[in-house]
């Protein structure tokens, strides 16, 4: 996560388009890291999340995203689990099977840990994606 998002010149990548980065490629012992996916065709691109929550001060549970795309498909992603409350930032590093180039709509999701009589809700006030490739949101 400290090279995100991605330089001015792109983030480096390997194989067809490496001759884009040829400072880089000057390099000996050059490590490079992929992220991939568990299922075809592997891709995966990286995101940074953003969630600002409204609602209720303090509650147990878990929030997720779930990135829906426009041929059906849909992934879903936990952001953050334990105590969450309306006053913090939840910030977290994704690699999405979802390419943002054909992101439909992304849903907020937000699971209650306990059972409680009372009609305890929590929404989100704002959520901030950054995509890697190209650092927009």
């Amino acid at each position: 996560g400290e090279c995100f998002p991605c330089p001015e010149e792109g983030c480096p990548m390997m194989g067809h388009y490496a001759d884009r980065f040829p400072d880089k490629l000057k390099r000996v012992n050059q490590k490079y890291f992929l992220h991939t996916a568990a299922d075809p065709p592997f891709a995966t691109w990286r995101q940074k999340v953003f969630i600002k929550l409204s609602g209720i001060k303090k509650t147990k549970g878990d929030i997720n995203l779930v990135f829906h795309d426009t041929e059906g498909n849909r992934k879903e992603y936990e952001i953050a689990s334990g105590d969450l409350t309306q006053d913090e930032i939840y910030t977290k590093f994704l690699d999405v099977e979802i390419n943002p180039k054909n992101t439909k709509h992304i849903e907020f999701l937000w699971n209650k840990a306990a059972f409680t009589l009372l009609w305890a809700r929590l929404g989100v006030e704002r959520v901030i994606i950054i995509h890697g490739e190209d650092g927009h949101r």
